[in-house]
């Protein structure tokens, strides 16, 4: 990526991000340094795939906002919505992109560094039908945490009611609810991964017919193995939002205010306190003296009680275990497709 557009590139992001408030001052900062991580890697791929990533993921949580906040209750009990984003979260969607982005960029160095010195390298610099599969993993990245931010953030608005993906009745839950899935939340995923997949196809260097007689070029693309890419990466973004649910109502704690029916969501992708954990004094702070008051009000009845999943991890952590499993999985498969050997990653 040219320094000449990354850095005023890199500038506006911060500077929207401040003005429209969408991440908190060390969520700016994260993102800064996650930017330039993007901007190292000689291909504008990666930093675009970030850029549009932000842009797309931000206009789907501004959709209809204030709807969205009556849906659900913030953990000191007001309306809820989705404040400023935190350095975590940033890191939970976009950690694993920068580490594949920084291996491909170095594999890259090195095959260039090899043609200068006069070798043929072992694989190809620009990218080839069977090539990188790191590529694949930056791409599956950004495509599941898209169709995960579109589906939580357009899938709410659904007029159908949820249904629970881990229980085997598919009951109904409130909305918010982790593991509550509906059937636009689901085409609202594809949408989203299908915005990072066509991007994809336009800054992707693929080898072409000016490439094919060059020292670390290949074949041109054929337009079956084109579609084969697109379709295939795209339905495996759309596949993280689902893997997201699972994990979500498995592993993260979802807690419901008794007398509204509201899922409390937490701020920053944090956990929510129950009334019993304020009760036996697990945490402290004000999000549990409010919880205790209102318990004491109600004759230290539960004003807070669990509607499903196990309080393993928070909705950082989830999203961070869905992007490393379709990350890493996405090229697992590609390695199993092509007929290349993992190892592959590592090869100049």
């Amino acid at each position: 990526m040219q320094l000449a557009i990354a850095i005023p590139a890199t500038a506006a992001l911060v500077y929207r991000a401040y003005v429209r408030k969408s991440l908190t001052p060390f969520g700016i900062f994260m993102a800064g340094l996650t930017a330039l991580a993007h901007a190292i890697h000689p291909w504008n791929l990666p930093f675009v795939l970030l850029i549009v990533f932000f842009l797309a993921g931000t206009r789907a949580t501004a959709v209809k906002k204030e709807v969205k906040a009556s849906l659900t209750l913030d953990a000191q009990g007001s309306s809820g919505g989705e404040g400023p984003r935190t350095h975590v979260q940033v890191l939970a969607n976009s950690l694993m992109g920068s580490i594949l982005t920084l291996l491909h960029a170095y594999q890259l160095r090195q095959r260039r560094d090899t043609i200068g010195s006069g070798r043929a390298p072992e694989g190809t610099y620009c990218y080839s039908w069977a090539g990188d599969v790191l590529v694949v993993g930056i791409i599956c990245n950004y495509a599941a945490v898209a169709a995960d931010t579109f589906s939580s953030e357009l899938g709410i608005l659904s007029r159908t009611e949820p249904r629970l993906i881990t229980s085997l009745n598919l009951r109904k839950v409130p909305r918010g609810t982790n593991g509550g899935v509906t059937v636009w939340g689901l085409v609202a995923g594809f949408l989203g991964s299908l915005i990072i997949v066509t991007t994809s196809l336009l800054f992707l260097p693929m080898c072409g017919e000016h490439t094919s007689d060059q020292v670390g070029g290949g074949r041109p693309w054929t337009m079956s193995e084109r579609s084969i890419f697109a379709f295939g990466l795209t339905i495996w973004g759309t596949l993280g939002s689902l893997l997201d649910s699972f994990l979500g109502g498995w592993l993260q704690r979802s807690v419901r205010d008794v007398k509204t029916g509201k899922i409390i969501e937490g701020e920053g992708g944090v956990r929510v306190l129950t009334s019993a954990d304020a009760k036996a004094g697990l945490v402290s702070g004000k999000e549990s003296e409010a919880v205790a008051d209102k318990a004491r009000a109600k004759n230290n009845n539960p004003t807070r009680i669990v509607e499903t999943g196990w309080d393993l991890l928070d909705n950082n952590g989830v999203n961070f275990l869905m992007a490393f499993t379709m990350s890493v999985g996405g090229m697992a498969v590609a390695s199993w497709y092509w007929g290349i050997p993992i190892a592959s990653v590592w090869q100049g």
